[in-house]
C-alpha cells in the first residue's frame, strides 16, 4: 500500500491555452507594408525549425491577434532578436509585451503566473520564467532553502520524475478509530464555494482531485449534485451561515471541514453578492435570488473552547466515519486556538493566513489583518511540540502559498501539509485581474456565475491543467529533497521546534542576513 502511495502519479497530457492570443512575454510585432515575405525571419527563429510547414504564416497578423511561430513554443525575446536582425525592411521588432507587464502583482507576478500556466500546460519548468518566488520583498520571497544558495544553475526537474522519494502525508494522526487517509501529495484543494466560482471550474478540481487521489472541497456553498460522483475526494464545509448544509452532505464527506474564519477576511464572515446568487445558485443555498448573501461571524452556537468540543463531536455523530478539519485565521494567540481544536478532537487544523483569498476578498482586509502563515505556523508547531500533542494533530497551511517551493519552505517551518486554492485557479487560466466578486466579472470563465462564460472552461481539460501542474510540483519537491539529502517530504518538516539559528531556521535562510 505504502508503495502505490509512494509512486501515485495521473497521467500527463497536454492541455495548451483555449485562448487564440497567447500572452507571452515577448512580442513579435511585424508591419505587413514593410513585409516581402522572404521567409527569412522564419528560417532565423530557432523555435521555428521543427514547424517548417508554417513558415510564413507563423509572423502573419490574424484579427485581433498575434500568432508567433511555432505554437508551442515563445519567444526567447530581446536576448536573441535574429529575426528583427535578418530582416532587411525593418518589418520586424521584438519587444516586452504588455499584456505580460499587465499580469499580476507583487506577490503573483507576471512570471509566477506564466510559470503556472506552463507547468499547466505540459507538466514542465523551462526556467524562462521566475517559478519560486514573487516580488513582494518579504515572506516566502525572503526565504531561500540553504541549498540554493549554492545553486549554480537549476537541475532538470524531469530528471528527478521518478525518484524514489516519498511526497505522501497522513490526515489523520489519532488513535481514534477514524480512517487513516494518506494522500500521495502534500496538498488538497481549498473551499471554493458554488457560487464564488462557476460548476465547471468545480468538477475541473474535482476531477483533478480524484486523478491524484486527494481531495477538494465545497466552500460554503452546498453541495452541487454534479460533485456527488467525486465524493470520496469531496470535502464538506460547514461555514457559519450553514448555506446548503444538511444530514445527507455530512454523511456523505470522508472530511468535514468547520470554517470558523478565513485568513483573506478575518472577522468579517463571508460575503457573496446579489448578481452572483443565481437561481442555481440560491436553489443550492436555500435562499432568494439576487440577494447578497452575508455569514455570520463567528458560529452563534461557539464561544468557548467547550463549544467548540461540543461543535466538533456533533459532526463526529453525525457522520461516525469523517474526519473533522477545524479552519481557523491567525489572531495574535493562535497557538491557543490551536491546543483547544487539539482537545476538541479535530483530526485537521488548518491555519489560513493573511495574504490568500480571491478578488473577491477586500484588500484592506486580506493585507492588514491576518497574520501571515509564515510567521504563524511556527508558532503553533513549537506550542504543540512544547504541548507532546504534535504528532496527534494534522496541520495544514492555507493563505498565499503560490508554487512548490512555498510548500516546501511552510512544511520546512512546521506544517505537514497546504490547502492550495489561487495556484488552481492559476492554472485554470487565472490571470488575477480580481474581478472575482462580479457575476460577469471573470473573463476567465472562473469566479463566474455567467453560464456563457463558465462554459470556456471545459472540465476535462480543466482537470488536466491542474493535474499537470500538480506533476510539475512533484517533481520540484522530489528536487529539493535531493539537495537536502532526504528520502520524504515529512522528513523536511522538524520533529522538535522550529529553531532560528544563522540567520534561518532549519533548511532555510532569510535573505536579509545574506547581506
Amino acid at each position: 500500500m505504502q508503495k502505490q502511495v509512494l509512486s501515485h502519479r495521473p497521467k500527463v497530457s497536454r492541455a495548451p491555452s483555449i485562448y487564440p492570443c497567447r500572452i507571452d512575454k515577448y512580442d513579435v510585432i511585424l508591419e505587413k507594408a514593410k513585409c516581402t515575405e522572404c521567409g527569412g525571419c522564419a528560417e532565423a527563429c530557432p523555435d521555428y525549425i521543427a514547424s517548417a510547414p508554417l513558415r510564413y504564416e507563423a509572423f502573419t497578423k490574424p484579427e485581433g491577434c498575434i500568432i508567433l511561430r511555432n505554437p508551442k513554443k515563445s519567444c526567447v525575446g530581446i536576448e536573441c532578436r535574429r529575426c528583427e536582425e535578418v530582416c532587411k525592411t525593418g518589418a520586424l521588432s521584438v519587444q516586452v509585451s504588455p499584456q505580460y507587464l499587465g499580469l499580476g502583482d507583487v506577490r503573483w507576478t507576471h512570471d509566477l503566473i506564466l510559470s503556472t500556466w506552463e507547468q499547466a500546460e505540459d507538466g514542465k519548468v523551462s526556467g524562462k520564467y521566475e517559478h519560486r518566488i514573487g516580488n513582494s520583498g518579504g515572506g516566502f520571497d525572503k526565504l531561500r532553502f540553504d541549498f540554493e544558495l549554492d545553486e549554480k544553475q537549476p537541475q532538470n526537474y524531469e530528471s528527478l520524475e521518478d525518484a524514489d522519494m516519498d511526497t505522501s502525508i497522513v490526515l489523520n494522526k489519532r488513535n481514534d478509530g477514524r480512517e487513516r487517509i494518506e494522500i500521495p501529495i502534500p496538498v488538497y484543494g481549498a473551499d471554493m464555494s458554488f457560487g464564488s466560482i462557476s460548476l465547471n471550474a468545480m468538477l475541473a478540481r474535482a476531477e483533478a482531485a480524484r486523478q491524484w487521489s486527494t481531495f477538494t472541497s465545497t466552500g460554503e456553498g452546498g453541495y452541487p449534485e454534479a460533485l456527488i460522483p467525486y465524493k470520496d475526494h469531496v470535502i464538506t464545509q460547514v461555514a457559519t451561515g450553514h448555506f446548503g448544509v444538511n444530514a445527507e452532505t455530512l454523511k456523505r464527506a470522508r472530511i468535514i471541514v468547520l470554517k470558523y474564519a478565513q485568513g483573506a477576511k478575518p472577522g468579517l464572515g463571508g460575503h457573496l453578492l446579489a448578481d452572483k446568487v443565481t437561481p442555481d445558485v440560491a436553489r443550492l443555498r436555500e435562499v432568494v435570488p439576487y440577494i447578497s448573501l452575508f455569514s455570520p461571524f463567528p458560529f452563534h452556537n461557539v464561544y468557548s473552547v467547550e463549544d467548540h468540543y461540543r461543535h466538533v463531536q456533533l459532526m463526529k455523530d453525525v457522520n461516525p466515519r469523517a474526519l473533522v478539519s477545524v479552519k481557523v485565521s491567525t489572531p495574535t494567540d493562535v497557538d491557543m486556538v490551536a491546543i483547544g481544536s487539539y482537545y476538541a478532537g479535530a483530526n485537521i487544523l488548518q491555519i489560513d493566513g493573511g495574504m490568500g483569498g480571491t478578488g473577491a476578498a477586500p484588500d484592506i482586509a486580506k493585507k492588514n489583518i491576518a497574520m501571515p502563515i509564515e510567521y504563524a505556523i511556527p508558532i503553533v508547531h513549537n506550542y504543540l511540540v512544547g504541548e507532546g500533542v504534535r504528532e496527534e494533530l494534522t496541520i495544514m497551511a492555507s493563505g498565499g502559498i503560490r508554487t512548490a517551493f512555498d510548500v516546501a519552505k511552510i512544511i520546512a517551518l512546521g506544517a505537514d501539509g497546504v490547502v492550495i486554492g489561487t495556484a488552481e485557479l492559476v492554472a485554470l487560466g487565472c490571470k488575477r485581474c480580481e474581478n472575482c466578486e462580479r457575476g460577469r466579472g471573470c473573463p476567465s470563465g472562473i469566479a463566474t456565475t455567467d453560464q456563457f462564460l463558465a462554459n470556456s472552461i471545459n472540465p476535462e481539460w480543466g482537470s488536466q491543467r491542474v493535474i499537470n501542474m500538480y506533476s510539475a510540483w512533484k517533481n520540484q519537491w522530489h528536487y529539493i529533497l535531493s539537495n537536502l539529502d532526504l528520502r520524504s517530504i515529512r522528513e523536511l518538516r522538524p520533529k522538535d521546534g522550529v529553531k532560528f539559528k544563522n540567520g534561518g531556521f532549519n533548511h532555510l535562510i532569510h535573505t536579509d542576513h545574506l547581506r
